[in-house]
């Protein structure tokens, strides 16, 4: 495993981490605790040190998880979580910083933690980044004690680059993958500038670019991917990135025939990609085995992606989604 600086915190972090949204089990399934604790000690086992959850995952299950996990350890692993889509409606009017502190409260008391290292607004509507109010907020909560550092969590670039104007955001979550390729030339460098850490969340978008799926799979009815494919629960640009599904397994043949026999590691090439590009602090990726979280460490040892094959890469986004893709996100 090799590590990366996380922007400002200045924590070292593994490039390959651990993205808790489905850690108990496939989206739609029941969690199961036994099985948490296996993928999340399986992570640590490999190198990970930087874990990612939300107070919404799973009702607060996921936290408990990884705090119950990670102080069950004698190594050094960064918890980022993540507040503010319980709020409802989620929209600017619903908002209020009190609201905030109550769900960073909560999850400190879900987690059993004094301080949390990480703490990521969750998404909030567009129009708060543009609200001091908010912002301020944490830093009250850093002054307290309660946050280590903040980060958020975004849907377009737009908001990134509005949220890293504020000097007391230290990192950003963002999508990034073969199928989302906008934040590389609009937000990489200039985050960069600013010493803003990148965490780059569903890298696999949704595992399309596992290579493992055909136009005759079929999704749990409580998983995202049955029944979020236009946005119908939230923004549709986190499930499979946003793109039309027949396209992305037509891509994703296209990709496999660019990376030959090796095309058979599709996942692991795939965060292997996110990782060549050096603004990137860390992938959380996601696991519903431990065996998912062993081949997606893999992806930190296996050799680099060729230049001409980084320009292939580009040439598919541009041919089959830079036109629906690029504007909304």
């Amino acid at each position: 495993m090799q590590y990366r600086r996380l922007g400002k915190t200045n924590f070292e972090v593994s490039e390959i981490s651990l993205g808790t949204w489905q850690v108990g089990g496939k989206w739609g399934s029941t969690f199961d605790d036994k099985l948490a604790d296996q993928i999340i000690n399986t992570a640590i086992d490999h190198g990970v040190n930087f874990i990612d959850t939300a107070d919404v995952y799973e009702g607060g299950l996921s936290e408990k998880a990884v705090a119950r996990v990670v102080k069950s350890r004698p190594e050094e692993v960064f918890v980022a979580t993540k507040c503010g889509r319980k709020t409802q409606p989620h929209n600017m009017d619903a908002y209020a910083p009190q609201k905030l502190v109550e769900f960073v409260e909560g999850s400190l008391k879900n987690m059993g933690l004094d301080a949390i290292d990480l703490i990521q607004f969750h998404c909030p509507p567009t129009e708060v980044y543009r609200q001091d109010v908010y912002f301020e907020t944490f830093d009250r909560l850093q002054q307290q004690g309660k946050i280590r550092n903040l980060g958020v969590s975004v849907e377009k670039v737009d908001e990134a680059l509005l949220a890293i104007e504020y000097p007391n955001v230290n990192s950003v979550q963002i999508i990034f993958n073969m199928f989302r390729l906008k934040p590389k030339d609009d937000f990489f460098k200039k985050a960069s500038d600013k010493e803003i850490g990148i965490i780059v969340r569903v890298p696999l978008a949704s595992g399309l670019l596992t290579g493992k799926f055909d136009k005759d799979t079929e999704f749990e009815s409580g998983d995202h991917r049955h029944f979020n494919r236009n946005g119908e629960a939230f923004d549709k640009g986190e499930t499979f990135s946003g793109v039309d599904y027949q396209t992305g397994l037509r891509a994703v043949d296209e990709i496999k025939n660019l990376f030959g026999h090796r095309s058979e590691l599709l996942a692991e090439i795939a965060l292997k990609w996110v990782l060549m590009h050096p603004e990137v602090s860390t992938v959380i990726a996601g696991a519903s085995r431990p065996v998912q979280v062993q081949q997606n460490v893999s992806a930190s040892d296996i050799p680099p992606i060729s230049e001409e094959q980084m320009v292939a890469v580009q040439s598919i986004y541009d041919e089959h989604f830079r036109k629906e893709v690029h504007p909304l996100w």
